[in-house]
């Protein structure tokens, strides 16, 4: 830990804009005077923008402006200015195609309303999937100090006296339904319980893991990925950290103090630590590139290889967010992972404190929620990357939610050339498929669908279900939600669409998958690859105007995030020209 903070007082970037009396400045005080703000408020004193992704159409963050009353409370408190920015919300259950295709354009969107508008210091406030990585990236491409407050996950939710985990029960229950264990009225009657009060998924999906993964990149206060979104520790968070972001921009702590290569590999091991969604490996390397840190696929095998799955949650356990809260949350596990040598203790975080000394004296409240690590759900529980001909950048694999017995296994391709052929054919009893098969989907990836959608995890065909068999291997260009489980390979790079060889994969082909030695091939000759390559058309026209023409032409391959080409790299927060 060598950060220094910066001498203060010192001339602010908002005072560019605010301070002083010439014309200029008289027009930017003056209109924000119409909203009664006391004149001493622009007199030097750090303004924090709370960046709010606030939306009713983003279930998850719908209880976020409240929240944020609580951060202002806290910036006032510590002799700030606080004001509230609504910014770009991609939620991740009412956007089409994806959320993930815009993760992009809100990240552009939040970067250019940092840089362009007067404030000091920056609130993220964040919860559902695309939300936090998009303002992290945004906030790693300004470097205006920042700090992530999330909303919090739902409380637990029950049907018949099971616990019913948001997003993992649905695909339980739709599968079960399919397979006719559960009929369709029960289907429904269980939707009640599956999001029973505000706050994003109650599993370690894919919005609890980025929480815990701004909390282990050090960019959150410790303790706050877990508390759920009603509990009253929530509020005391948001306002403690409203207060934290007033010293940090009296310190001039800023993002790529905090963003090290080292708290990147901190941030790996703790996913798989406590079996984080797959999407937190296109999320980070994404980060990682917008603040200049050279984060790579190999990385995310090397740190998190020998490091065991403890935390005891769905999809790869039996607990939810409210056990993993109350056992003692994400600083328990960062401790063991200190204990264990596997943390970079000396790390900086958003606290001012290093990684170690937030954590080493936390205490474990039920070792069967975070486990011990000789009763650990997986022994090496990182996410896997597997490479070979079918996958020559890279594909990953989530063991901790696998089935151990198919993680080497070769069997017959049965294909699927987009999503729409995927759901005319899963059905048909004629289809040719047993549970040896290998499910592939092709033209899935971030230029493909396009936005890389989270259907990855494709469910099994009724006749296969109805055996009793609950997975199979399957091999796409997709994602999958962090809250779905099951021997799914993803990510695969090249994609198809961008004429990769999972592009042309064929019915009765036979592929190797052999996650011991990191291994995916497609069992034919060199020669016969590609000549096929050679043949391949893409099967989907291109975008032909708007965000979807730029985004199919500018995003880079799941390999290294599927950020846009011409966002990467840390770009400052300059204040240009004013135009009055």
């Amino acid at each position: 830990m060598t950060f220094k903070p910066a001498a203060w007082p010192r001339k602010l970037r908002s005072q560019t804009w605010f301070g002083g009396t010439s014309k200029d400045n008289i027009y930017h005080r003056g209109w924000m005077k119409n909203q009664g703000f006391p004149p001493d408020l622009f007199d030097g004193r750090p303004v924090i923008g709370i960046l709010n992704t606030w939306s009713e159409l983003t279930p998850c963050n719908a209880h976020l402006r409240d929240l944020a009353e609580r951060v202002k409370h806290g910036i006032y408190e510590a002799g700030g200015f606080p004001v509230e920015v609504p910014v770009f919300s991609a939620s991740e259950s009412a956007f089409r195609p994806t959320a993930m295709m815009f993760r992009n354009l809100a990240a552009m969107a939040v970067e250019e309303a940092m840089r362009g508008q007067p404030m000091d210091g920056c609130v993220l406030m964040v919860g559902c999937d695309k939300t936090t990585p998009s303002l992290l990236m945004a906030a790693a491409s300004t470097d205006i100090p920042s700090i992530v407050v999330t909303g919090g996950p739902m409380l637990n939710g029950y049907y018949k006296n099971e616990r019913v985990g948001s997003g993992t029960h649905l695909w339980k229950f739709s599968e079960a339904v399919k397979a006719g264990t559960m009929t369709r009225e029960e289907f429904v009657d269980a939707e009640a319980s599956m999001s029973r009060s505000p706050g994003s998924c109650n599993t370690m999906g894919t919005a609890s893991t980025m929480a815990s993964m701004a909390e282990a990149l050090g960019m959150a206060l410790s303790g706050n990925a877990a508390i759920p979104a009603v509990d009253s520790r929530r509020r005391v968070m948001a306002q403690l950290t409203g207060r934290r972001i007033v010293q940090m921009v009296k310190d001039d702590l800023k993002p790529s103090d905090v963003m090290k290569k080292e708290a990147f590999e901190n941030a790996i091991r703790t996913n798989a630590a406590i079996g984080g969604s797959t999407n937190a490996v296109i999320h980070l390397l994404a980060i990682a590139g917008r603040v200049g840190v050279d984060l790579t696929l190999e990385d995310w095998d090397r740190c998190g290889r020998d490091v065991p799955t403890i935390v005891n949650l769905m999809p790869s356990g039996k607990y939810l967010m409210e056990e993993f809260f109350y056992a003692g949350g994400l600083p328990v596990v960062i401790k063991r992972l200190g204990e264990a040598g596997l943390l970079h203790k000396d790390a900086l975080t958003v606290s001012g404190e290093s990684a170690w000394d937030q954590v080493k004296d936390v205490v474990n409240h039920n070792d069967d929620v975070i486990l011990p690590a000789d009763k650990a759900l997986a022994k090496s529980g990182g996410v896997v990357v597997v490479k070979g001909n079918l996958a020559p950048k890279g594909a990953v694999l989530k063991p901790s939610a696998a089935t151990a017995a198919l993680l080497t296994h070769r069997g017959r391709a049965v294909v699927f050339e987009d999503i729409d052929d995927y759901k005319a054919k899963i059905n048909d009893e004629d289809l040719d498929i047993d549970e040896t098969c290998v499910m592939v989907l092709k033209n899935c990836g971030p230029k493909g669908y396009p936005g890389m959608a989270e259907v990855g995890n494709m469910g099994l065909p009724p006749k296969i279900l109805r055996k009793g068999i609950t997975d199979m291997v399957r091999i796409s260009d997709a994602r999958m939600s962090g809250t779905a489980y099951g021997t799914v390979v993803l990510h695969t790079s090249p994609e198809a669409a961008a004429g990769g060889p999972l592009a042309v994969v064929q019915n009765g082909d036979m592929i190797e998958l052999d996650v011991p030695n990191r291994r995916l091939h497609l069992d034919i000759s060199d020669e016969d690859l590609a000549a096929r390559l050679a043949a391949w058309k893409p099967i989907h026209p291109l975008y032909e105007s708007g965000y979807g023409w730029l985004h199919q032409r500018h995003v880079e391959g799941a390999d290294t995030g599927a950020d846009l080409d011409f966002l990467k790299g840390a770009r400052g927060n300059a204040v240009g020209k004013d135009s009055h």
